[in-house]
């Protein structure tokens, strides 16, 4: 066989991209993990235990699965956990007030898609950056959160609502069939949509995007759209797994979001990373989480843990770069 006929054979062999490579990886890191816990604590694999983590890991994704295209195209959205507070705490009211669960679940999709918006336009027609524009949002929806809520309390929501929280179905919680339905619709827009590869165009050269015809601003209302949206859907899913909700109920979720999706292999600078691979990263967090609880370490350390987990991806992230 000739030297053309070797280099040609090479080419057609099928490979990795560099984004399955990653996922691989993490996947790997996952799997270790569940091992090492299984070796320190009996209660790892106890049937409940693994539902547990399962569900966790699921209202976790439903926060994250939007944030991860925005950070695609190289932005960040500060605001999700704020969103999903003050969606919550809209579609709650709704709900008490007309006894309608519909009505409800519209107004906290409603409520976080137009948050999602805002954002959207912030960046893109007032030129701010994306930081600064949804972190301003975040404390602004704090704000307005607790002065609707003047302190109260919202609790006892239909059964058939909680059932998204809170149910299962043939032994296996409500969120897991959910959160199936949220990464194949996510990995099918991301990866085999026009939309989708415009998006990871943005990421990796804005510029170059826009001169390529891509509709760069529209692009991105869209992306923040999502992520508020999905926000909602979060809200929901916490409202029905909690069956109340109290102004502060957003406070503590924008950190383990942003946290999944750079774990999960997202370069916060752009045009690198999957929805799948998210969901990996909501695993691997809640997995670490779960086997601090069940190794009786305090809880006050997890805010610390996280925080570490989010600059070591980061790092990992940036190592890779300058090496590619």
């Amino acid at each position: 066989m000739s030297a053309t006929d070797n280099t040609s054979a090479l080419q057609a062999r099928p490979h990795l991209s560099q984004d399955a490579v990653q996922v691989l990886y993490r996947l790997l890191a996952a799997s270790l993990l569940c091992l090492v816990l299984s070796v320190l604590t009996d209660s790892f694999l106890h049937l409940n235990n693994v539902l547990n983590v399962l569900r966790q890991t699921s209202l976790l994704f439903f926060l994250a699965s939007g944030l991860t295209l925005v950070i695609l195209t190289g932005g960040l959205d500060l605001s999700v956990g704020a969103n999903a507070g003050i969606s919550a705490c809209i579609a709650a009211t709704v709900m008490k007030s007309t006894g309608s669960p519909a009505l409800g679940a519209v107004a906290g999709l409603g409520v976080g898609s137009v948050v999602g918006i805002a954002n959207g336009l912030m960046v893109t027609h007032l030129r701010i950056p994306s930081f600064i524009a949804t972190y301003g949002m975040l404390w602004v929806l704090h704000g307005i959160t607790y002065y609707y809520m003047a302190g109260e309390t919202i609790h006892g929501f239909p059964a058939g609502f909680r059932m998204i929280g809170s149910g299962y179905l043939a032994g296996v919680p409500v969120p897991v069939y959910l959160t199936v339905g949220f990464l194949a619709v996510g990995m099918f827009f991301a990866q085999r949509t026009v939309w989708g590869q415009q998006i990871y165009a943005i990421g990796a050269n804005p510029i170059a995007a826009r001169m390529s015809g891509v509709p760069v601003n529209l692009r991105l209302i869209l992306v923040y759209t999502v992520s508020g949206a999905t926000a909602g859907v979060a809200s929901l899913v916490f409202l029905a797994r909690l069956n109340s909700v109290e102004g502060d109920i957003g406070e503590t979720m924008a950190l383990p979001a942003i946290a999944a999706v750079l774990i999960g292999g997202t370069s916060l600078f752009g045009g690198v990373g999957t929805v799948f691979g998210t969901f990996v990263g909501a695993l691997i967090l809640t997995l670490v989480l779960n086997g601090m609880n069940l190794l009786a370490i305090n809880a006050n350390w997890q805010p610390l843990v996280t925080g570490v987990i989010i600059v070591l991806a980061v790092w990992l992230d940036m190592r890779g770069r300058r090496q590619a």
